[in-house]
This record gives C-alpha cells, structure tokens and sequence, in this order.
C-alpha cells in the first residue's frame, strides 16, 4: 500500500513539474476579428448585399399586392378563365417570392462566411506567431472559459492586435456605437 502510494505521489509531482514547463496563452478572438479593418469592409460588403436583397424583394412584394388588388377588384367581371389565370399567376408570384426568399438568406449566409474565412485565417495566423514566438504549449479563447489566471499565462490580444492593424482606441464598445450610429442614420435617410 505504501509503495502504491509512493509511485502515485512521485507521478503526480512529475506531471506538476512537467506542466510548469508549459506556457499557456490566451486570447480573446472575438474582438480580434470583430475589429480588423478587413472586417468592416466585409460588413460593407454585407450590408450592400443585404440592401440589394431588400430591393428586390420590396419589388417582387409590390408586384404580389398590386396584381392581388387588381385581382380583388376586377375578379367579378372577368371570365372563369382570365381569373384562373389571373389566379395562377398570383400563385406563381408566391411562390417566387418564397423561393427568392430561401434562396437569398443561403446566399447571404454562404457570403457572409465567404468574406469571414479569409480574416478569420489571418487572424488565427498572427496568434499561431505569437504563440509560437512565447513558447506556448497551447493558447485557449478566452471567451470559452470560465476562469484564466492572468499571472499564470500570457495574453497575446494585445500584441496581436497590433500585428492585425486594429487601432489602439477601438473597442468592441465603439465598435457597436458606430455601427448603431450608422444604423441611425441609415434610419433617418431612410424617413426623408
């Protein structure tokens, strides 16, 4: 019993002493990507292609509502044929409309990945460097945890911060202020 004890005792303090030989780092990837220049152009990108999508989707809906008025209005005096038509018509606008409609919201989310990949790469490249340039074992996200102890690892945001060009003063705080400031003013040109 002793001797089992002993081994237990000498492996757990050569795994402590080897775990102190390991650096850990950690990094916050949210805002690294959220902040990259490379990301507002991808949001720019984004919003004119949701715009785009809205357009043409207001249009088809303006076609579906005038041609059911028409409809609606002069249905009684048309033949059973012209209104089977005209109904059949109405029916293929739907459809159309449903069709644009899942067809536009995969487009935009295979965009929207498509834009995000090549920053999302970067951005995992430079904490790649860093880490590898501390000597790091193993760097965590630290959104995904509960509890880091800063004074046992190293955070590699802010150097990579820098090495991605994200500016010193912006924050994931003024980054929702300005693209709620745009919002607004998107709004308000909007309503005139």
């Amino acid at each position: 019993m002793k001797k089992i004890l002993l081994i237990a005792a000498m492996a757990i303090m050569s795994v402590a002493a080897t775990a102190q030989n390991f650096k850990f780092a950690y990094v916050d990837m949210n805002e690294l990507i959220m902040l990259m220049p490379e990301m507002d152009e991808a949001r720019a990108q984004m919003e004119t292609a949701e715009l785009e999508a809205q357009e043409t989707y207001a249009a088809m809906v303006e076609e579906y509502q005038t041609k059911a008025q028409q409809y609606q209005q002069k249905a009684e005096t048309w033949t059973p044929t012209i209104r089977e038509s005209k109904a059949a018509e109405l029916q293929q606008i739907e459809m159309r409309i449903q069709e644009f409609n899942q067809a536009i919201s995969q487009e935009l989310q295979q965009t929207q990945q498509m834009l995000q990949m090549p920053i999302i790469e970067k951005a995992q490249g430079v904490v790649d460097e860093l880490a590898k340039a501390k000597g790091a074992a193993f760097v965590v996200d630290k959104a995904g945890f509960l509890y880091i102890d800063a004074a046992q690892g190293v955070d590699l945001t802010p150097e990579a911060r820098v090495k991605l060009g994200i500016p010193e003063g912006r924050t994931l705080e003024t980054l929702q202020a300005e693209l709620q400031a745009k919002a607004q003013a998107a709004q308000a040109s909007q309503a005139e």
